[in-house]
């Protein structure tokens, strides 16, 4: 299936899979940081 698939299209694939990447680590390091501001909050 992949072989008769054209270069841009792969390259096309590959971006689209590293935008996802990306967009989910720049989540979890958001998501790391609320609630480690949130917890110091709750103990003061």
């Amino acid at each position: 299936m992949m072989d008769n698939m054209m270069p841009g299209m792969m390259w096309g694939m590959g971006l689209v899979w590293l935008l996802v990447v990306i967009v989910l680590i720049l989540a979890a390091a958001a998501l790391i940081k609320y609630l480690r501001t949130r917890s110091k909050d709750d103990r003061q």
